[in-house]
């Protein structure tokens, strides 16, 4: 048995790196924290490459165009790859959000935080919406020393006053725009 499966779904934290969010999942009942990484590559074919392993490729179409349509992102000359990090599988819609801060992470060369987490699901509009189990999620990310997290607006059962610096968003354009002012670059957009 496994003492802690979070360690073996999480490499060496490096801050340098874009493209790299570590999501606070759910297992059954027992939360798991998997890196999720991002490649956006200009493309030189006619069609970019889209390719997923570990996560559903429609998601990810969807993922794309909402940052596209409500971001101003342009993912239409990239190849986008994406990896869920140790083999892991992910189904859940709470891990929209470290896929979306992976991808705007990646494209625009920013690093994200080293110490940081993500959960959330996106919906068709932009917004991020509140998962189960946020409680759950917050206490394993403290357990293995990380110290913030991004995180639905209105988590409702997310007690104040915790360690970790919990920053909620309530939109993706939100979320790009933290990103964006966090790094020397700003993202990559067709004007």
């Amino acid at each position: 048995e496994v003492a802690n499966p979070s360690e073996l779904f999480l490499g060496e934290r490096n801050d340098k790196s874009p493209g790299a969010a570590v999501f606070a999942g759910m297992e059954g009942t027992r939360p798991v924290l998997v890196e999720i990484q991002a490649l956006v590559a200009p493309s030189t074919l006619g069609t970019p490459r889209r390719a997923v392993v570990g996560w559903d490729g429609g998601r990810l179409s969807m993922i794309l165009a909402v940052l596209e349509a409500h971001c101003g992102v342009r993912f239409g000359q990239h190849d986008v790859y994406l990896n869920v990090a140790g083999g892991y599988r992910i189904s859940e819609p709470a891990a929209d959000l470290a896929v979306a801060s992976a991808l705007v992470s990646s494209i625009a060369g920013i690093a994200l935080p080293a110490d940081c987490v993500y959960f959330g699901e996106v919906s068709l509009s932009g917004a991020v919406r509140p998962v189960a189990h946020a409680v759950q999620r917050l206490k394993e990310a403290e357990k293995l020393g990380f110290k913030q997290a991004v995180l639905p607006k209105g988590s409702n059962d997310v007690p104040k006053g915790r360690n970790a610096h919990l920053t909620e968003t309530a939109s993706l354009p939100d979320l790009v725009a933290r990103i964006a002012a966090s790094g020397p670059g700003k993202t990559k957009r067709d004007d």
